[in-house]
């Protein structure tokens, strides 16, 4: 049988958890494969299309639990992948895990992933967690395959019984995407931009910075930042918290937490931004408080960019970082010990510059992107093997037929 270009879908539930997968669908579609990508629509939808040249299918899906409409999207992907007939499906995020997994399992979609970046259940609590719980079995059930983005994920996620550990992939080291170290590099023209953005941020350039990237939600220890940064300003008078990121009206900061941000004098907060790197190598120092996690991007990026990392013993969270060599674990909600650690390297620059080298050393050993996309797409051959179909064509021996049949 001669191979020829696969059909592949992936899934997400929101356009934004595209920067999850940046590049990822491109490097597919070099090495043999047709993918194309399937969100709730919108303009962010639209413009992903327009840049990434390849196709994009809206439809519309709710984060939040909503049985009504839940079904009406179940029923529109369910007509969708009738339609195009996708040979691998790829799901990730809680809502499409389990929308489009389903979909795919009735339409009998030959190669069925299920993308596990987190566990939203670990800090839920009663009909929530049971729902939530449900919801990740079903999504499991309906996959061939269930990619866990950490080791501690996937052992997390055989423990609560959600899926078979036969039926569990890591990616390489894990994550889901991995990360690409040229972009947070210190190069001579980043130095110049990092030195106008620390000045207009209003930071000296001998004033430590602690800084967080990410969603301002409580799971991500947005209060116990706060509080901790408080107590390093005892010691640290000089230190800057900065924040970068918005806030999220599902699982909120407390009222008071966001006034202590805005009035807080030491606190500079930026929204997103496309030139995160920037900010990144303004910080000394990068903070993940986290209480759940699947593999904390962030963190990566903040290594990449050679800096130590202090973050939590959360699920997820232990895998991102080699504790006492790129960064420090505390346990999750210890405000005290968060602080301790992050002043215990503010006193050590010689320490901070050990491990913000080893952490960068370590994302270009185990974590580049191409790493990861590899994995993947070994994962996406060796199931089309199991089922009989023939593998994507080589793109060098197609660029070769091609040339020599002009």
């Amino acid at each position: 049988m001669s191979g020829g270009r696969i059909s592949v879908l992936h899934a997400v539930t929101d356009p934004l958890s595209t920067v999850l997968m940046r590049g990822q669908l491109r490097y597919l579609r070099t090495n043999g494969f047709d993918p194309a990508l399937l969100s709730s629509p919108g303009e962010r939808l639209e413009q992903i299309s327009a840049e990434e040249g390849y196709p994009v299918f809206g439809v519309a899906m709710r984060r939040d639990i909503s049985p009504g409409r839940d079904l009406r999207s179940l029923f529109e992907i369910w007509r969708l992948l009738r339609r195009i007939k996708p040979v691998i499906c790829n799901s990730g995020t809680p809502k499409a895990g389990l929308l489009v997994g389903l979909a795919a399992w009735l339409t009998r979609v030959p190669c069925r992933v299920y993308t596990l970046r987190g566990l939203r259940l670990e800090t839920a609590t009663g009909i929530k967690r049971m729902i939530l719980t449900i919801a990740e079995k079903m999504a499991c059930f309906s996959a061939h395959r269930v990619v866990c983005v950490s080791v501690s994920l996937r052992e997390r996620a055989i423990a609560l019984g959600l899926v078979a550990q036969s039926k569990t992939v890591l990616l390489a080291a894990g994550s889901s995407n991995g990360v690409d170290p040229g972009r947070f590099e210190l190069t001579r023209e980043k130095a110049a931009l990092v030195a106008a953005l620390r000045q207009h941020l209003g930071i000296h350039p001998n004033q430590p910075v602690i800084g967080f990237a990410g969603r301002f939600t409580r799971d991500k220890g947005l209060p116990e930042l706060v509080a901790a940064f408080q107590l390093i300003r005892r010691e640290s008078p000089d230190a800057v918290l900065l924040l970068v990121g918005n806030y999220e009206e599902g699982d909120s900061v407390p009222e008071d937490i966001r006034e202590a941000i805005e009035s807080n004098p030491g606190i500079r907060h930026v929204g997103f931004t496309s030139q995160i790197e920037l900010y990144y190598l303004v910080m000394n120092i990068f903070v993940l408080p986290t209480h759940r996690e699947g593999f904390p991007n962030t963190v990566l990026e903040a290594q990449a960019a050679a800096l130590p990392v202090v973050t939590t013993f959360a699920t997820g969270a232990v895998d991102a970082i080699d504790d006492g060599i790129t960064g420090l674990l505390t346990p999750i909600g210890d405000t005290g010990r968060l602080a301790e650690a992050v002043l215990s390297l503010l006193s050590d620059p010689i320490r901070m510059q050990f491990m913000g080298r080893s952490g960068r050393e370590r994302v270009l050993r185990e974590f580049r992107n191409e790493t990861v996309w590899e994995a993947l797409a070994s994962l996406y051959r060796a199931m089309l093997q199991e089922r009989g179909y023939p593998l994507p064509a080589d793109p060098c021996v197609e660029a070769v037929r091609c040339a020599q049949t002009q």
